[in-house]
């Protein structure tokens, strides 16, 4: 009798869990933390800045490579229970945030996505968006 194949999840490839710590996050988590993210670049941007939308672009990417860095996650993440490490665990460091936060400031490579539901913001810079 043939063994029935595996169902790959998202993260499989990586060595991550199926589900719960360490996991790679949910769809809805990561559009709820980008929502939440660019709610509060707008404000920045419009309330104390008096800027226009490229401003709250400039905003969003600034407040992504900083707190990426920092703290492993934009304050979206952070609220919603993610981190941002590289694939191996580790923290992004300065250099891959920034990268990330570039790409993710151009909205294209978050809309490209791969099997293990990384955008390729993410997986140009060897980062994973994970549950804790």
């Amino acid at each position: 009798m043939e063994q029935s194949p595996v169902e790959e999840y998202p993260g499989q490839r990586l060595g991550l869990p199926a589900e719960g710590r360490g996991s790679v996050a949910a769809f809805g988590r990561r559009v709820g933390a980008l929502v939440l993210d660019w709610g509060l670049a707008l404000l920045v941007s419009r309330v104390m800045l008096h800027g226009n939308e490229w401003t709250t672009l400039g905003v969003f990417a600034l407040l992504q490579a900083v707190c990426v860095t920092a703290f492993n996650g934009g304050p979206g993440h952070l609220a919603l229970g993610m981190r941002v490490t590289s694939v191996d665990g580790r923290s992004p460091g300065p250099l891959r945030a920034v990268g990330r936060a570039v790409l993710l400031s151009v909205a294209i490579p978050a809309l490209v996505w791969d099997r293990d539901q990384r955008g390729l913001h993410d997986r140009l810079m060897g980062t994973v968006l994970r549950r804790v």
